[in-house]
């Protein structure tokens, strides 16, 4: 017998959702190179990039000590 509360499954499958939706909309931002144009790239653009693939490593960490 299921112990989880279906208000608690519902909010997860819509964060899950959220989630799905977020990585899409990173996905199209990385196809358009960040909204930076190759041809201009400046060292703070690469300082952009290195907090969101802190950040992305940060949550990659979370999920992966959780499979422990």
């Amino acid at each position: 017998m299921p112990t989880t509360q279906p208000q608690a499954i519902d909010a997860y499958l819509q964060h899950i959702a959220t989630i799905r939706s977020q990585i899409e909309a990173l996905q199209r931002h990385a196809d358009d190179h960040f909204g930076h144009d190759p041809e201009h790239i400046h060292w703070g653009h690469v300082g952009d990039l290195t907090r969101i693939e802190n950040g992305l490593r940060e949550v990659l960490a979370l999920l992966d000590s959780s499979d422990k």
